[in-house]
C-alpha cells in the first residue's frame, strides 16, 4: 500500500488486535484476551460490545467465552462452534420464556458431550456447575436416548459395539438387544427422549447411590437425515411431573429445535 500522510485510527487498530486474537485462540475469556492484548477490560468490553453488533463475535453461554463468529472463519461442516453459535441464542430466548434449562450435547464415540447450555440465564433452577464437555451416559439420559432413537442404523450400531467394549454398569442395557429395541421404538413413537427410570444425573452410578432430583426430556437436531446435536429440558422432579412438564412445554422445546435446524440448514451444516 502507498505511504499516506495520516494517523492511524488507534481505536481501530485495538479493535483488530483483539479480533485477530480470538481468531488465532477460537475462544478466550475477557481475562485471556486482557493478558494477551494488553488491553483494559473496560475497553475490551466496548470492542467486544460493538464487535458483536456487527456479527465479528458473540459469546457463549456455558462458560462466557468470546469467539469469532463463523462468517469471519473458514469452518469444516462438523464445527461445533459453528453449531453453538447457531444454537446459543435459540437456547437463550427458551430460557427467557420458560425459565428452565436446557442443554445443546453432541454425540461421541460412545457418550454425549455438552457443548452449551442456558442454565445461567434461568430463574427457576439452574444446573449444577458443569464444565463445557462434561460427558453425558449415552444410554440413560434423555439426550443420549433421543440420539439413539434417531441416529442412522450405522451410527447406532457403531455405538452400541463401542459400549459393549467396555463391559460397566452403565453399559448393561447395550447387551440387551430386545430392551434396545423397545428403546428405540418407543422414543421414535413420542418424538422424544426421556432418562431412564435408574438414571440420576451421573455416569456411571445408578440413581440409587447419585440423584440430581431432576427429569429430563430431549429431542433430536436433524439436518440432512443425521443427528447433529439434542436440546433437552430439564427441571426439578419434586416441582413437576414429567407429564406435566410435556403438556405445558413440550411444543416449546420442538419449537426451538425446529429453529436451530433451519438455521443449520441456512449455514451448511450436515452436508459433510
Amino acid at each position: 500500500m502507498r505511504s499516506y500522510r495520516v494517523k492511524p485510527i488507534e481505536s481501530l487498530a485495538r479493535g483488530l488486535q483483539v479480533l485477530q486474537t480470538l481468531q488465532e485462540v477460537r475462544a478466550a475469556s475477557l481475562h485471556d484476551l486482557h493478558l494477551a492484548t494488553g488491553i483494559p477490560k473496560p475497553t475490551l468490553t466496548r470492542i467486544l460490545w460493538t464487535a458483536h453488533q456487527q456479527g465479528l463475535v458473540w459469546q457463549r453461554m456455558v462458560d462466557g467465552a468470546f469467539l469469532p463468529s463463523h462468517s469471519q472463519r473458514r469452518l469444516e461442516p462438523d464445527d461445533d462452534a459453528w453449531l453453538v453459535e447457531i444454537a446459543s441464542p435459540v437456547l437463550d430466548e427458551l430460557a427467557r420464556r420458560l425459565q428452565w434449562p436446557s442443554v445443546l450435547a453432541v454425540p461421541r464415540l460412545d457418550y454425549m458431550e455438552t457443548l452449551e447450555t442456558n442454565s445461567t440465564r434461568t430463574y427457576f433452577d439452574a444446573l449444577p456447575p458443569r464444565p463445557r464437555g462434561y460427558r453425558v451416559n449415552m444410554l440413560g439420559s434423555a439426550s443420549g436416548r433421543a440420539y439413539l432413537a434417531f441416529c442412522t442404523e450405522q451410527e447406532f450400531d457403531a455405538v452400541i459395539r463401542r459400549l459393549r467394549q467396555r463391559d460397566a454398569p452403565a453399559h448393561g442395557l447395550a447387551f440387551d438387544d430386545e430392551a434396545l429395541r423397545r428403546l428405540v421404538a418407543t422414543t421414535r413413537e413420542r418424538g422424544y427422549g426421556i432418562r431412564a427410570p435408574d438414571f440420576g444425573g451421573d455416569y456411571a452410578r445408578p440413581r440409587s447411590e447419585v440423584d440430581d432430583g431432576r427429569e429430563s426430556i430431549a429431542m433430536p437436531v436433524c439436518v440432512e437425515g443425521r443427528v447433529l446435536a439434542t436440546i433437552n429440558l430439564t427441571w426439578r422432579r419434586q416441582v413437576m411431573s414429567t407429564s406435566g412438564m410435556i403438556q405445558r412445554h413440550l411444543d416449546d422445546l420442538r419449537t426451538a429445535v425446529l429453529t436451530v435446524e433451519a438455521r443449520a440448514r441456512a449455514a451448511g451444516l450436515g452436508h459433510g
